[in-house]
């Protein structure tokens, strides 16, 4: 085998074994960073729900903290106060739903989703969240909206249903 025939034997090696090799390579990192940007994503989301718990908690005369809604009546301050973390809420909802939220998941996907249904569950168990939400939903994401009405309704009457798995509306 002359070395000319040597470097053509080669070549086709690389073309039949390196092309999809690379090829392999490239999608396997292109996937791996599609998920480190899920993760970021989720990350800072986290991070601006922990930042509105901080706010309740600032505001802990709004009994935002407890499970129910306040077992006083609110003053018209301490009611503008509450709709306004209300507001924050919501918004940071609609990012998460945006950001996150997909028809059809994967098993990592799902579980990133999985905290804020659970978060938002928690928070539509609340009357008074429920009740300040046809104001809060005006102009929000039509999907959005149908998704958390949901969730509302099926907290007002006492938890998830059998199958929780949900699509865009």
């Amino acid at each position: 085998m002359t070395p000319l025939e040597f470097l053509e034997a080669l070549s086709y090696i690389v073309t039949v074994v390196g092309l999809p090799f690379g090829i392999w390579v490239y999608l396997r990192d292109q996937r791996k960073e599609r998920r480190n940007e899920e993760e970021e994503v989720y990350v800072r989301l986290s991070d601006q729900y922990s930042e509105f718990l901080e706010l309740v908690l600032k505001n802990a005369d709004l009994q935002l903290a407890t499970r129910n809604s306040p077992a006083t009546p609110l003053t018209a301050e301490q009611q503008e106060r509450r709709l306004v973390l209300f507001e924050i809420l919501v918004a940071l909802f609609e990012r998460a739903y945006i950001l996150v939220y997909e028809d059809v998941m994967d098993k990592d996907e799902a579980r990133l989703w999985a905290s804020w249904d659970d978060y938002m569950r928690e928070w539509c168990r609340r009357a008074d969240f429920r009740e300040a939400l046809p104001v809060l939903l005006r102009g929000e994401d039509p999907d959005f909206a149908a998704y958390i009405r949901r969730l509302a309704a099926e907290e007002a009457e006492g938890g998830r249903p059998a199958e929780t798995g949900g699509t865009r509306a």
